[in-house]
């Protein structure tokens, strides 16, 4: 059998997805499908056989066919600005209607819409597509941006773009009782040993799950094995309420799970932190879950001290839809 490879996240959140605040504010074109289709958090389905007023239904962005010498484009609002060191852009089911080459801008601006004084940056050269598949590129710029366009040669679809990087948090936490694992407040994932059915960073998302496919789930255990995922919080503190919500997991919600956690230095690489996690001590025993519920943990706790990860080891395999660590900020 074939060791399975960790899935090494680095602390980077998509600063597309639309539960952060991210919004399409301009688009050439949308006639076959939205924009706001592409920032959708879920992954990307196939409809068989379902047409609308404008044709085959597509869960994507996909404009009408070029008759110009010009190409399409569209702006997106980030949900927060941050630093952009990865990208994915997923024509997944767009096949003989994807573009022909992609290209990406990024700026910073104040205003919702970016004017024509704005200074439009290169970030990514235009990049040949190919039908039905992710195109992962990594972005080499350290500034901060709010927007970034995506412009398609000449036309078609595109699935999904993910934008993958650092959130600027101007936010002031010291002394506060915060959610030390919500992705507003700049918690992230650093890294899990499966994520084949959801998305680790779902399990930072903010509110309750919509379904299933909106919350971190791995694949079928087989054998004496458990599951695990590594999270950096907002910000270092004490940890005194957990809470494992297993919303929509009914038939595959974990047996049980446990916390482990650490105080580490912030220059320590993503592999070092998954070597030492063995041997972090437990902020949570072993607990049994249940289906579709919220779990709230305060006096099972282990006595603590300052923290900034936690390790969530899920028994044997399963879904959650959030946790939330609520603590006082140091």
């Amino acid at each position: 059998m074939n060791k399975i490879k960790n899935i090494f996240l680095n602390g980077l959140i998509d600063l597309a997805q639309s539960r952060l605040g991210s919004k399409i504010v301009y688009k050439t074109d949308e006639f076959f499908a939205p924009a706001k289709r592409i920032i959708n958090p879920w992954p990307p389905v196939f409809k068989e056989g379902v047409f609308d007023k404008h044709g085959k239904w597509m869960d994507g962005w996909e404009t009408r066919r070029k008759r110009t010498r010009s190409h399409d484009y569209l702006i997106l609002k980030l949900g927060k600005p941050g630093k952009i060191h990865k990208v994915d852009i997923d024509t997944s089911y767009f096949n003989g209607n994807q573009p022909s080459k992609v290209s990406l801008e990024a700026c910073f601006s104040k205003k919702k819409l970016p004017n024509k004084n704005s200074k439009w940056i290169n970030i990514l050269n235009k990049k040949s597509t190919k039908p039905n598949s992710h195109h992962f590129f990594n972005i080499k710029n350290n500034s901060v941006f709010t927007h970034v366009k995506l412009n398609i040669f000449p036309d078609g679809g595109v699935a999904r773009i993910r934008i993958y990087g650092d959130m600027k948090i101007n936010k002031k936490f010291k002394n506060k009782i915060i959610n030390l694992t919500s992705v507003l407040n700049g918690a992230t994932p650093i890294a899990c040993n499966n994520e084949h059915f959801g998305r680790a960073e779902n399990i930072l998302a903010p509110g309750k799950g919509k379904n299933m496919g909106d919350g971190w789930e791995t694949r079928r255990s087989r054998g004496k094995n458990f599951d695990w995922l590594i999270l950096k919080c907002a910000t270092a503190g004490k940890i005194n309420k957990i809470q494992i919500d297993t919303h929509h997991f009914k038939g595959n919600y974990p047996d049980k799970c446990s916390i482990q956690a650490a105080y580490l230095n912030s220059k320590i690489s993503s592999k070092n932190i998954v070597k030492k996690s063995r041997n972090w001590k437990l902020l949570l025993n072993k607990v049994r879950l249940h289906a579709h519920k919220k779990h709230n943990f305060n006096n099972k706790l282990m006595k603590n001290k300052k923290i900034n990860y936690i390790k969530i080891n899920i028994f044997p395999d399963g879904g959650i839809s959030r946790i939330r660590a609520f603590g006082r900020a140091e």
